[in-house]
């Protein structure tokens, strides 16, 4: 029987072998960086781990949603070459071709994604695993460890078939849960931890270098999947006496949510395989060129965005915050604590949202508002269009912010910034107004330096130009709200001229100048009265708008959090779905032991999907 290749199945008919090689432009996000090479990201120097500046700097710049790929397998088993290709290019991510491992730490390739414009494909090649020279491989464990945290797709490359040897060599997957945490609460038991690690961890990709068996089962052909899952069956017997063959295999299938599985044929003679990246693909074997391009396109296609719990997706300044937090908490000797980093990674952003949503709120105020207003209700109606825009801004930004500490401090700084615009319209209509009323009553000024009202009738003379000016002063535009409370201050400013020239009139009896006097009591009172109306008018419109603010707030801060209710619940529910179907295996298989252990975790899935699902959004602005 001619046996099953991997990479027959999923090329396309019309596709060549240099398809997907793609002839991509170097990475220019903005500000002027370009990989046109990989970066270590993260440095190994005699078993401690450092965080390299450059590359930060360079996922900093990067604010497109990110796939993450990362490669882990022993040292010299190809991983760089299957990277290359990846990236598009024949070299890049060093081969070496002896057999010391060449590649230290984890190295980072930033490329424009082929197929999924706006988006970028991050490669990270890690050192081999098991290098002799190194001593022990506690080392190794927190590189695979930060491959698992780092990426979004997690491809362990091997050499030959899967035995018990490869199993043995992937012993790290079975150390994560000693050395990854899903919750930071102490609380929180091993069955919850491993039940939470299936929301977290990403795809897992197997790839077997220089594959020579037939790819069937029991005399039938099967596909690498097939092949994979039934490699990853446990054995039956006590569990003192499986539990080493079982735990590897246990570990795969519980941790990581979907599998696949490549196998590539011998790519050239052993004599070529130094000079790899050199050949063309017309001289390596074509059935492992077809394999190879199987192996791209289904990384270009379905490997996904790397996101956090709660649909949050990975960017560079956020891929650059997770390395940052994943590090330092080993080499300061804790657990690397997935919702601790997400947390972090929170605290970070939601604090850069409140900024961003307050510098776009002053600035639309500035742009829409023209001072001074006529109204406060004209003013107050453009900052709440103006908030709302904000807090949408702020929303849109913003994840995890624990009992709405962000929003709240959002929400002070929105009403100081309100009271701000507030006063600076009060000051601008009353500089406005005084000068106006410096314009308008100039004339009247000089008339009575001259004494124009100091003769019989002049009071009359002098009450009809007051009329008289006042009505210029109305006619002025754009006063604002201080335009009666200016104008009455000069009034009253010139109420003892206004006395001295109606008892200096001797046209006027007495009791014409006692009814005067009455009238202008009575004027100013209505003034005053008329004022103190407009003032608790004026608080009624700040307490009405101060109540819409507060709801505002209320309403998408409730929507937002409705929405990520019903997304973890989406995710609960596919973790769920992927436990039972894995326990429907292995009951099928008869492996009624492994059931049970597993309905542990299926029992809390079950337990955190029914508070979800019963909880509601609760807010406390």
């Amino acid at each position: 029987m001619e046996r099953q290749k991997a990479g027959a199945e999923q090329t396309p008919e019309n596709a060549s072998p240099k398809k997907w090689e793609l002839k991509q432009t170097p990475l220019n996000m903005g500000s002027d960086v370009r990989m046109l090479a990989p970066e270590c990201l993260i440095e190994n120097n005699n078993g401690r781990l450092t965080v390299n500046q450059k590359s930060l700097k360079i996922l900093a710049s990067i604010t497109e949603p990110m796939v993450v790929v990362a490669i882990v397998g022993n040292y010299r088993t190809g991983k760089s070459y299957l990277m290359n290709k990846l990236a598009g290019k024949k070299s890049g991510f060093s081969l070496g071709s002896t057999v010391q491992s060449h590649t230290k730490g984890i190295w980072m390739w930033c490329v424009p994604h082929p197929k999924k414009p706006n988006h970028t494909l991050v490669l990270l090649d890690t050192e081999g695993l098991g290098d002799v020279e190194k001593g022990n491989n506690k080392n190794d464990t927190w590189i695979f460890a930060l491959a698992v945290l780092l990426s979004s797709t997690f491809v362990y490359n091997s050499m030959g078939t899967i035995n018990q040897q490869a199993m043995d060599q992937l012993h790290y997957v079975t150390e994560l849960t000693d050395r990854i945490k899903s919750k930071s609460s102490s609380k929180v038991n091993s069955v919850e931890n491993i039940s939470e690690f299936v929301s977290f961890f990403p795809d897992f990709v197997w790839t077997l270098r220089d594959f020579s068996l037939e790819l069937e089962i029991d005399g039938k052909p099967v596909t690498p999947d097939e092949y994979l899952e039934n490699a990853l069956k446990p054995k039956k017997g006590k569990p003192e006496e499986v539990k080493m063959f079982n735990l590897p295999r246990q570990c795969i299938r519980q941790f990581f949510p979907k599998k696949k599985c490549f196998i590539f044929d011998r790519p050239a003679h052993r004599k070529m395989l130094s000079q790899l990246e050199k050949l063309h693909d017309s001289e390596l074997d074509p059935d492992f060129v077809k394999q190879v391009e199987s192996f791209c396109l289904y990384i270009f296609q379905d490997a996904n965005v790397k996101t956090l719990q709660g649909g949050i997706q990975v960017n560079g300044p956020r891929l650059e915050n997770l390395v940052l937090t994943y590090v330092e908490a080993i080499t300061s000797g804790d657990m690397p604590c997935m919702e601790n980093a997400v947390l972090a990674l929170a605290q970070i952003e939601n604090s850069a949202a409140v900024q961003k949503a307050l510098t776009y709120y002053e600035k639309m105020m500035r742009q829409r508002v023209q001072f001074p207003t006529e109204t406060l209700r004209e003013l107050l109606d453009v900052h709440s269009t103006c908030e709302k825009e904000a807090i949408e801004i702020f929303i849109k930004d913003s994840f995890k912010d624990v009992d709405q500490k962000f929003q709240k401090e959002l929400a002070g700084q929105l009403e100081a910034k309100r009271d701000a615009f507030c006063n600076q319209n009060l000051n601008e209509s009353a500089q406005r107004c005084k000068a106006f009323v410096e314009e308008v009553f100039c004339p009247l000024e000089e008339a009575v330096k001259r004494g124009d009202f100091s003769k019989p009738g002049g009071y009359r003379l002098f009450v009809q130009k007051i009329k008289e000016l006042k009505q210029n002063y109305y006619q002025k535009p754009r006063k604002g709200i201080q335009a009666e409370e200016i104008l009455q201050e000069y009034l009253k400013s010139k109420e003892d001229v206004s006395e001295a020239i109606l008892q200096a009139d001797q046209s006027l009896s007495t009791k014409e100048k006692d009814i005067e006097v009455a009238r202008v009591k009575a004027e100013a009172a209505e003034a005053a009265a008329k004022q103190l109306e407009e003032m608790q008018k004026k608080n009624e419109e700040m307490m009405e708008q101060r109540e819409r603010s507060y709801q505002e707030h209320i309403k998408q801060v409730t929507e937002k959090m409705e929405a990520e209710r019903k997304l973890l619940l989406e995710e609960q529910k596919n973790a769920m779905a992927l436990k039972l179907k894995e326990q429907e295996n292995l009951l099928k298989e008869g492996y009624k032991n492994e059931s049970k252990e597993l309905q542990k975790q299926i029992d809390s899935l079950k337990t955190q999907l029914n508070n979800n699902s019963k909880g509601s959004a609760c807010v406390i602005i």
